[in-house]
């Protein structure tokens, strides 16, 4: 088998813009990636880069040999080592495309050549409803959440609303004021007022703050019993991990912004990091991300995939959990607009039922992309 042509799509589903691949062989058999920068601004300049690391190490390739195509973009185009998000994140989507391939052409789920499955289930925490203003909007909103079955959310208590994309604002030059950090403490005590002890409440603030801030914003919330805060300091501060880590005693979740297993070594030794946040859509790829968890679980640390994408990038996030000991909840969007979910046949995102997901069972990733939806938004072939 060869892969004979690759496709590269960048889709406008509203306040989001998936980067999809799809690679496609001389056999009929596709695989279908995505590279997780839909969120934000660098679709296009990563669809670029995944057209061109296609072009120079893809096509024409045996697409069994996924660890040493991998290889070849890490180790051959100079920029691999260290490289950064568009490079990592182009990897990522191009990987994933072929580990679809190989578990089509075998007839498994991509987690079977992980180890297997590690669990009945797989519980998952909705992300996606906190875009809102005043601490009895996030509340309200929660309280909404959890009538949809979640028993685990994440709540985004520092940012305010973009005017124009109607998403969450991030701070600039990490300065907190203290009118936004008495709105944020207010907001997870309100937030855990509203849906009570059971739910589970993730706090992201986004790498907003500077240490001293992150840990006092970190003591204040920590009577509201929160399972993991995240993303306190910047992504590469390791220092300012372990400063809010020792000084709050709070369960600290990070590494979304962290690039393959050399990113994630020295968070992993230090254990400066509770829980371990690779997402498939930028570490590398499926097998990167399995790797950082197995990293971290020799540590005694979690894992718990992230996910900030379309459904592709679902489906290849819950073939990492699936076949990962250590994994604590899954990422999930449930809440983005019909467009989001359809392009795929049959997204996982539809299908939760009480904070939960069936094990998947179909062949690769199992998800076969909607060309209806897709094709209009081709940005490049080679």
């Amino acid at each position: 088998m060869k892969i004979t042509s690759i496709i590269v799509y960048v889709i406008d589903t509203g306040s989001y813009h998936p980067v999809v691949v799809e690679l496609q062989t001389d056999e009929g058999i596709t695989g279908v990636g995505e590279a997780a920068v839909g969120f934000g601004n660098g679709a296009g300049a990563c669809s670029k880069m995944i057209l061109e690391l296609s072009d120079a190490f893809v096509k024409g390739r045996d697409p069994f040999r996924i660890t040493d195509i991998w290889n070849d973009i890490y180790y051959h185009t100079f920029w691999g080592k260290g490289g950064g998000l568009f490079t990592s994140a182009a990897a990522s989507a191009i990987e994933t495309a072929l580990w679809d391939i190989k578990g089509k052409a075998l007839g498994v789920p991509v987690y079977e050549f992980l180890g297997g499955r590690t669990r009945d289930m797989i519980p998952v925490y909705a992300n996606d409803w906190s875009q809102n203003e005043t601490p009895q909007d996030f509340a309200r909103r929660a309280e909404d959440v959890v009538s949809d079955g979640f028993r685990m959310i994440k709540v985004y208590p520092l940012s305010l609303i973009d005017p124009v994309r109607h998403i969450n604002r991030h701070i600039k030059d990490r300065h907190i004021d203290q009118y936004t950090m008495k709105r944020c403490i207010e907001i997870v005590k309100q937030v855990r007022q509203a849906v009570g002890d059971e739910v589970e409440i993730m706090v992201d603030v986004t790498a907003e703050a500077t240490p001293d801030v992150a840990a006092s914003i970190g003591e204040a919330i920590r009577p509201f019993g929160i399972k993991w805060f995240e993303e306190p300091v910047d992504p590469y501060d390791i220092q300012g991990y372990e400063y809010v880590r020792n000084r709050t005693g709070l369960t600290i979740a990070g590494g979304e912004r962290l690039f393959t297993r050399y990113g994630f070594r020295e968070f992993i030794n230090r254990q400066c990091i509770d829980v371990v946040q690779p997402d498939p859509g930028t570490c590398g790829g499926i097998m990167e991300a399995f790797i950082i968890g197995k990293m971290a679980e020799a540590a005694d640390i979690r894992v718990a995939p992230h996910n900030c994408g379309g459904p592709v990038l679902t489906a290849a996030a819950l073939q990492v959990f699936v076949a990962s000991a250590n994994a604590v909840a899954q990422e999930i969007f449930p809440y983005r607009p019909k467009k989001h979910y359809s392009i795929v046949e049959n997204a996982y995102e539809l299908n939760i039922r009480d904070g939960k997901l069936d094990i998947p069972t179909l062949p690769g990733i199992g998800v076969e992309l909607s060309h209806k939806t897709a094709d209009p938004y081709i940005c490049g072939k080679v």
